[in-house]
């Protein structure tokens, strides 16, 4: 039985998408850069920043950071409130607690932001602890973000839990930590990108997520 549920946040718990890339818009401006396909622009949503930009503009290491600080400035002012929940989640979050699960947030997003976030939607209160980015970039990988909420929330025993994503960088990050995952498709990913990076489980909705965690 799964007692630690771990969770992303964005594509998972929000649907931060149109912040996210406004912030990313806004960065590439700073270059002269207008990117106008949508698909390129979601890579954004999940990934470490720095990263999405070196991969995306060929962008030095110096570059991508001076691209991060560009986007920081328009998503402190604008861009963290451009999101909202997917349905369900909520109920969802409430119905682990009740249970008497621990929940645990584990997401690339900066701390900060993602406590902001959560505060928004009243879902901070549920979570026993909350570990996102560090901005200077010292903890920004996933599988180094789930393993650094292992270590603060105290798991000892990895079977007792489960980590729940919307990318592969979830799915990944979870098998670096010897973690079971359910990847969810109402989000950013795919059923390909989530069976390709080995997820255990497959949600298409907050429902399904339950379901799963109450069956296994």
């Amino acid at each position: 039985m799964y007692k630690y549920i771990l969770f992303d946040l964005d594509g998972t718990i929000a649907d931060s998408g149109k912040g996210i890339i406004n912030g990313v818009l806004y960065a590439l401006e700073k270059f002269g850069i207008k990117e106008t396909d949508q698909a390129v622009l979601n890579t954004f949503i999940g990934p470490p920043l720095v990263d999405a930009f070196m991969k995306n503009y060929s962008f030095s290491n110096e570059r991508a950071l001076k691209a991060v600080e560009y986007y920081r400035e328009f998503y402190r002012r604008e861009g963290i409130y451009q999101n909202s929940l997917y349905d369900g989640v909520k109920d969802l979050i409430k119905t682990l607690k009740q249970q008497g699960k621990t929940l645990v947030l584990a997401t690339s997003k900066p701390q900060p932001f993602a406590e902001i976030v959560l505060k928004q939607y009243d879902l901070l209160k549920y979570f026993d602890f909350i570990i996102g980015a560090t901005f200077d970039g010292s903890l920004n990988y996933k599988s180094d973000v789930i393993r650094v909420a292992l270590q603060q929330s105290g798991i000892n025993d990895k079977t007792k839990a489960i980590m729940i994503g919307d990318r592969h960088h979830d799915i990944e990050g979870a098998k670096e930590n010897d973690l079971h995952s359910i990847g969810v498709l109402y989000g950013y990913g795919n059923l390909d990108e989530h069976e390709n990076a080995g997820a255990d489980y497959i949600a298409e909705s907050p429902q399904d997520i339950l379901r799963i965690i109450n069956e296994n």
